[in-house]
């Protein structure tokens, strides 16, 4: 909890310094800032229910945000979502139900705005541990085991009048950090045994889109792959991200969210904890609750 505080009181810091800025160069309109953050919640009680269940309760909070900086040729692109769950039942305790840090910069050069030259970095990991449930005493994730880091330089089709944009690069460098005793010792998420770091370099395709599909509803999406240029060339990384955001009234929103995986380093570990091959990995998270729009 402490690291949510941190980080929303920084990025709440920022949106302060940066809107100063916007006010300061409001005839310019250099800065675009935008976002949303919200709480969901649910509960589930019973008292003699004759078909059975568990009391159970549901919480999720979210901060997504950007920041844009656009001069002349040049585009400054700043994105940050942050999103952390749990779930607790009777029977079961409290478990964590979803945790992600995503933060993503990328700078672009143009002669006519629908070509950009860009650098682009990224960093993506988790607040706290992770378990394989119901086994508790062994966590199998936490804060920078995994983290993962994407740097890359390389072309951006990105024009004015559409929804989307596709960001290539041939020359990209993946970097995984696994800063964990028992983790590293393992070998866990592609690193050699008792190493905490493992850097690939390889090509990578990033493709984007952002629309209002229907009044009030709006659909954003981002479809990520890597292949690294080593003998496993061909076995491409994917992580495709898709989020439908409903408005109901200025301040209660629905939200279905899902997030779908494949990394041929990350092994699959059964119920009970034995390593098998690599899998495709699916999240969702269907949510209504207080949101607001910034």
């Amino acid at each position: 909890m402490k690291r949510i505080i941190i980080f929303a009181l920084s990025f709440i810091a920022i949106i302060q310094v940066e809107a100063q800025t916007v006010t300061d160069l409001a005839t310019e309109k250099k800065w675009k800032l935008k976002g949303t953050g919200g709480i969901d919640l649910s509960q589930t009680s019973l008292s003699n229910w004759s078909s059975g269940g568990d009391n159970a309760f549901t919480g999720r909070a979210y901060l997504n945000g950007s920041l844009d900086y656009k001069k002349e040729h040049w585009l400054w692109q700043n994105t940050m979502a942050l999103e952390y769950g749990v779930t607790s039942t009777k029977s079961d305790g409290v478990r964590k139900s979803v945790d992600r840090i995503d933060l993503g910069t990328q700078i672009g050069y143009t002669t006519n705005n629908v070509w950009y030259y860009s650098a682009m970095a990224d960093f993506k990991s988790q607040f706290y541990k992770g378990y394989n449930y119901p086994n508790t005493e062994h966590h199998i994730s936490k804060f920078m085991a995994p983290a993962y880091s994407n740097i890359s330089i390389g072309i951006e089709y990105k024009p004015a009048d559409k929804f989307y944009s596709a960001y290539f690069s041939p020359v990209a460098g993946k970097l995984t950090f696994v800063q964990d005793d028992s983790l590293s010792a393992e070998g866990a998420f592609g690193v050699d045994p008792g190493d905490r770091f493992r850097a690939e370099i390889g090509a990578y395709l990033k493709v984007k889109a952002q629309k209002d599909i229907m009044q009030n509803v709006k659909l954003i999406t981002d479809a990520n792959f890597f292949t690294a240029y080593d003998k496993h060339f061909g076995n491409v990384d994917i992580e495709w991200n898709m989020l439908i955001s409903m408005q109901i009234n200025k301040y209660l929103k629905a939200n279905i969210n899902t997030t779908l995986k494949y990394d041929d380093d990350v092994k699959h570990i059964d119920k009970n904890d034995n390593k098998r091959g690599p899998r495709v990995q699916f999240k969702e998270v269907i949510g209504i609750g207080i949101g607001y729009n910034f």
